[in-house]
């Protein structure tokens, strides 16, 4: 037992530390594509570095003092935790209280601040996703339809804003946890024929986005229109070349490359540290999603480990969306890449999902030290006298 605790503490250092790296590499790379627009636009080199260092220190916050909760809190009472950011999510689609930008309404303004409410849902997905499945086979009809319809709320959300990104990215997420689940593998097989399918049509039922698809496809067709970006995005790569223009050397950062310091940072990072600097931070974020996997592996409770690895399963997700967007091996999606681009609701979110993966992974610390007098579900009581015990199983997922 003391060998396993001694592993799980040696892999979250691990795991830790690649993060810290992630995040010095934005810091600086934030830092170096932003400062030229700030003085521009702020008439201060550092408004948008200090801006970042503000919602880091937050960020750092809101993880701690989530990971010093109950796992199991989060897990009783997830779905609530979704209808509540699906109402603040609602609110984004309100004229007069939603802010709405090149045709989307996803943020909240106050204080001279924005709020992207879709950044927390990718998280609580999770949670009501995880709390839907795992009781398939307890509920009724009706408890079904209730959770189902707390559980897709903020997805038809989503795509009333629009933001495809996100609901993709949400979808993707309950499927993963779907197929961890205990849920039926035949409706899970048919759900997700169902869900592909009605996906396809809402691809394809605007515009816009099959003008996206038309850009991806060729986007030399409208160089200097829907092609432009990705177009700026070859460029600032073909330019990095092997070593790269040298840190803070970027051209296309110069009013150029449409979101360099948000959405289109990667690109940046190819121009100045070049296929070095892009190969190392790849490098980072695999080695961050494979020691996530592995310490959500050593965990030995089911549902903990479904909870530990989408968690991290959605970041490795955002990550590779970036990438290959940026690369132009995507359509162009507004997502950022996580940890990295600048971006405060994006930092603080992402966040919360490490304090619950570290929540996950304390409480099972504690049952290894026997803090609490916790057994696996498999082997718990089921007479009268084991109620008490049973609300406090770190695998008894509540409805």
């Amino acid at each position: 037992m003391n060998e396993e605790v001694s592993e799980i503490d040696r892999l979250v250092k691990v795991f830790l530390s690649t993060l810290a790296i992630i995040i010095t590499i934005g810091l600086i790379m934030v830092w170096s594509s932003s400062y030229i627009l700030a003085s521009e636009s702020f008439g201060s080199p550092y408004h948008y570095i200090i801006r970042q260092l503000i919602y880091l220190f937050l960020a750092i916050g809101v993880a701690y003092g989530v990971s010093k909760t109950k796992h199991t809190f989060w897990l009783k009472y997830g779905y609530l935790v979704n209808i509540a950011a699906s109402v603040i999510v609602a609110l984004t689609i309100i004229k007069g209280i939603g802010a709405s930008a090149k045709g989307a309404s996803r943020w909240l303004t106050f204080g001279g601040m924005s709020l992207q409410p879709g950044e927390i849902v990718k998280f609580t997905v999770i949670l009501s996703a995880l709390t839907f499945f795992e009781n398939w086979n307890k509920m009724d009809n009706k408890e079904r339809m209730k959770h189902g319809c707390t559980l897709f709320l903020p997805l038809a959300l989503l795509i009333k804003q629009p933001d495809f990104g996100t609901f993709f990215i949400c979808f993707t997420t309950i499927s993963f946890v779907c197929f961890m689940s205990s849920f039926p593998r035949k409706y899970f097989y048919y759900s997700l024929i169902s869900g592909g399918v009605g996906g396809v049509f809402i691809l394809f039922s605007q515009a816009y986005r099959v003008k996206r698809m038309l850009t991806y496809l060729d986007p030399w067709k409208n160089p200097q229109g829907s092609g432009f970006q990705i177009i700026q995005s070859y460029m600032a790569f073909a330019h990095g070349s092997a070593l790269g223009q040298g840190l803070g050397n970027s051209n296309e950062k110069l009013f150029y490359l449409p979101e360099a310091h948000n959405d289109f940072i990667f690109s940046v990072i190819g121009e100045e540290l070049g296929f070095i600097g892009v190969f190392l931070l790849i490098a980072l974020f695999v080695a961050f999603i494979y020691f996530g996997f592995k310490l959500a592996l050593q965990i030995k409770d089911r549902v903990s480990v479904i909870m530990a690895s989408s968690i991290v399963f959605v970041l490795g997700l955002q990550a590779l969306l970036n990438m290959g967007v940026v690369l132009g091996l995507l359509p162009t999606k507004g997502l950022n890449l996580p940890f990295v681009s600048y971006g405060g609701s994006s930092l603080l979110c992402n966040f919360f999902g490490i304090g619950l993966l570290l929540s996950v992974i304390k409480g099972y610390r504690d049952q290894l030290h026997g803090e609490n007098n916790f057994r696996p579900r498999s082997t718990t009581s089921r007479n009268k006298q084991s109620t008490e015990v049973e609300e406090n199983d770190p695998e008894q997922v509540y409805v």
